[in-house]
């Protein structure tokens, strides 16, 4: 049995996909490293395959035709064998210390008698040109080193820290009990991994190790701004997907509720900035639509992240409030080191 399955997408990677496959690989064969190639125009296949040669027992080179860093991730929770799933991007990598420690938690927690949902550990922003990487934690917030509900959360996480998809580790089967599926052809669906299946979650486990590593700094990255800027219908698609996947019922815990309404602030809160960054008057239009979807969808939800701190900033009247919103955001920005 593996007890954890890394799903390595890889497009067009093979100048640097080689780097997060041999971190992979320190799991030895407690871990299933599936490198799905997206219907790349390179090598990438044909390094999956060497790798999948030289390491039968771990490694295994999925080809598909082109569908998108989605349908890879869609790809891997299908194939993967492991009791638990992990998405690495191609140009990330993972920490030993922290491997071992995950590894041995989750081994405990499979042999345990409860059932755990979802590993969170830390992340590393590794920002090219920063000497000082910053790491995204948790401490304080949750409960460490054992298994809690949400109920048992000491703290909400505040504006500057959010759980992305590199801080979570998700058992396989509560992927696939809910038909958790990403859209095709689309960027930025890990905010959808890192919101969707936690509205199913019942039991959480924290350790306060950087597991993570977080590569930014290639031009063409999806997460550049002017790259962001470029596919604002792409982030409005996930944006409005998150909207239409929230379901109130499945939320009984008053912290459950409160992470959830953090993130979807969080998303709100970028789709906002960033078609106030583009600035026309379609780009305008298109954030007045966003806010007024969400009502539509939710009146109560709505409420509670149009009332916060964020969702008040991002909605002050006229060309002045915008631009004190964006002010505030390069502010941000600069204190916290986000992308």
């Amino acid at each position: 049995m593996k007890v954890l399955t890394i799903a390595i997408p890889c497009y067009n990677s093979a100048a640097y996909m080689k780097k997060a496959i041999d971190h992979a690989l320190i799991g030895g064969e407690d871990v299933e490293v599936l490198v799905i190639d997206d219907g790349s125009k390179d090598n990438t296949l044909e390094i999956a395959k060497e790798y999948e040669a030289k390491y039968p027992k771990i490694v295994r080179a999925i080809h598909q035709e082109n569908k998108g860093h989605g349908g890879a991730v869609n790809t891997g929770i299908r194939e993967a064998t492991g009791v638990y799933y992990k998405v690495c991007d191609s140009d990330d990598w993972l920490d030993y210390d922290s491997y071992m420690q995950i590894l041995d938690a989750l081994k405990k927690a499979i042999a345990g008698p409860q059932t755990l949902d979802v590993m969170i550990s830390d992340y590393v922003y590794d920002k090219v040109g920063q000497k000082r990487k910053r790491c995204m934690h948790y401490a304080g917030s949750f409960p460490e080193g054992r298994i809690f509900g949400w109920d048992e959360i000491m703290k909400p996480l505040s504006v500057n820290r959010y759980v992305l998809m590199h801080s979570l580790t998700y058992r396989t089967s509560l992927l696939r009990d809910i038909n958790f599926e990403l859209p095709e052809h689309t960027f930025y669906v890990d905010n959808l991994v890192a919101f969707v299946p936690l509205m199913y979650a019942k039991t959480l486990y924290y350790l306060d190790v950087p597991f993570y590593r977080y590569f930014i700094g290639r031009e063409d990255q999806s997460v550049n701004e002017e790259v962001m800027k470029g596919r604002i219908d792409q982030q409005m698609r996930v944006n409005k997907l998150m909207i239409d996947a929230y379901k109130p019922e499945l939320i009984k815990k008053k912290n459950h509720v409160v992470y959830l309404d953090h993130y979807l602030g969080i998303i709100m809160s970028v789709t906002s900035i960033l078609l106030m960054r583009i600035g026309t008057k379609e780009a305008i239009a298109q954030k007045k639509e966003l806010w007024e979807y969400l009502k539509k969808k939710d009146f109560r939800l709505y409420r509670r992240i149009r009332g916060s701190m964020l969702g008040r900033a991002l909605n002050l009247p006229g060309m002045p409030g915008r631009k004190v919103a964006v002010d505030v955001y390069r502010v941000l920005q600069k204190l916290y080191g986000f992308n």
